[in-house]
């Protein structure tokens, strides 16, 4: 993932942190979730010169990469049985 991929990515979550912190997203439509959503992925559309949808594809292949990625990093870290030990 390049810088500008980590900063595009990076301010979408920032901006979804503060609109959807309080939000169930079990119990929350993927639409209504999206339309507050909407301000930031028209802002990064206009800014990249793409359409608002290309912003969205782009959000979900990057966070996709995000949590592989982390995940990866979890398992080198704690291991492949996603099991953590802790003290007694």
């Amino acid at each position: 993932m390049t810088a500008e991929d980590m900063e595009f990515l990076r301010r979408i979550n920032e901006f979804a942190e503060k609109e959807l912190g309080d939000i169930d997203p079990q119990k929350t439509h993927v639409s209504e979730q999206l339309l507050k959503l909407r301000p930031i992925m028209q802002t990064l559309a206009m800014e990249y010169k793409m359409n608002v949808e290309d912003v969205f594809i782009k959000y979900m292949d990057l966070a996709s990469e995000a949590n592989v990625a982390a995940d990866a990093s979890f398992k080198e870290k704690y291991g492949e049985n996603d099991v953590m030990d802790f003290p007694v």
